[in-house]
């Protein structure tokens, strides 16, 4: 189905999954999510079950209704308020202090909740027949890329949800931004396609949580499930960083010693640099000229490698100018933080 012609049976047959407590796959805008009623704490615990997810990782709720937040967050401050005039509904989350409504199990045991106001309409849609709160991660095995399509969900989850509906790829492919506004200062704990600077141009003051970017072991993220590994493939992936020609060189080095070696590596490249490495399998995630393409890709990229017998994979650094922050974010989890500095000789 499609945002234009919405199939109203199915989404009915999939809330009425959602109100006896089974789980529904659907698309977002950002990436697919595993849906459960948020309110019912067993549907929460299936959620866990299914995707293999910590149960202190705490689920994000989804609304299709401003109105609806009032009965889940105890307190929402201005700041919130304006953001959500602004950006819902949209890909950002934002974090409150919970009401008594919101079980523990949907909230990793915290006593804030996690709240986002979907703009793809399937997903609205869906929220509204199951009865207007769904809790849903990404639809898929827990530290595996995020699905973008519905095949993923199918790969990861199979028989383990109810249904899934196919509302074709989606739009962004990052998940959303989410901030915390559970302290004075609002806390950026996750970038997305909502960036930093936009944050700070509609509220002054927003920082970073330390943890986001720093590899430093001793600093802790504030979220919980920023501590674990994410999106990764199955081959060990690592970053190289450097000025463009240098990056490619020391790509094309590590790719022509494997081959030597009869081994052979993947290349995560873009459409400006795809025709100069000669050597592995070679896979543009998108341009840098439209670094929504690069966002939009990077989950399929990394999955479309799960299918070849590489030893390794090597990936260009994503540095670009609005949302390269939350493209690095989750290609720095892909490989574990691991990157490799080059400099010419």
């Amino acid at each position: 189905m499609t945002a234009d012609k919405p199939d109203m049976e199915a989404l009915r047959r999939g809330g009425k999954i959602l109100r006896e407590g089974g789980l529904v796959a659907f698309p977002t805008e950002t990436v697919y999510g595993l849906g459960g009623n948020a309110l019912d704490p067993e549907a929460s615990r299936k959620i866990y079950r299914a995707k293999g997810r910590p149960s202190d990782n705490p689920l994000i709720v989804h609304i299709a209704d401003r109105k609806d937040l009032d009965e889940i967050a105890a307190f929402v401050p201005e700041k919130a308020q304006i953001l959500a005039e602004k950006f819902w509904p949209g890909p950002l989350t934002m974090i409150f202090p919970k009401t008594g409504r919101v079980p523990l199990e949907t909230t990793g045991g915290l006593d804030s909740v996690a709240v986002r106001f979907p703009s793809d309409r399937i997903a609205q849609l869906l929220i509204r027949e199951g009865g207007g709160f769904i809790a849903a991660p990404s639809a898929n095995t827990s530290g595996r890329p995020s699905p973008t399509r519905s095949e993923h969900v199918e790969e990861d989850l199979g028989d383990a949800v109810d249904m899934i509906i196919d509302g074709g790829p989606v739009g962004i492919g990052l998940e959303s931004t989410i901030v915390d506004f559970t302290e004075t200062i609002p806390v950026v704990l996750r970038p997305g396609y909502i960036s930093l600077e936009m944050l700070r141009e509609t509220l002054g003051e927003v920082r970073m949580d330390r943890g986001l970017l720093i590899t430093d072991s001793s600093v802790r993220p504030k979220a919980p499930g920023m501590k674990y590994r994410h999106y990764a493939p199955k081959a060990d992936l690592l970053i190289v960083e450097g000025e463009p020609e240098d990056v490619i060189s020391a790509i094309n080095g590590y790719a022509q010693k494997a081959q030597a070696e009869g081994e052979t590596v993947g290349i995560i490249a873009t459409d400006e640099t795809f025709g100069k490495y000669p050597y592995g399998v070679v896979r543009s995630i998108g341009s840098r000229a439209h670094e929504e393409t690069i966002a939009r890709h990077l989950y399929d990229v990394l999955r479309e490698f799960d299918k070849y017998q590489v030893k390794a994979i090597y990936s260009e650094a994503f540095y670009t100018p609005r949302i390269g922050q939350a493209i690095m974010n989750r290609l720095l989890k892909a490989a574990g933080h691991r990157i490799i500095q080059v400099t010419e000789h």
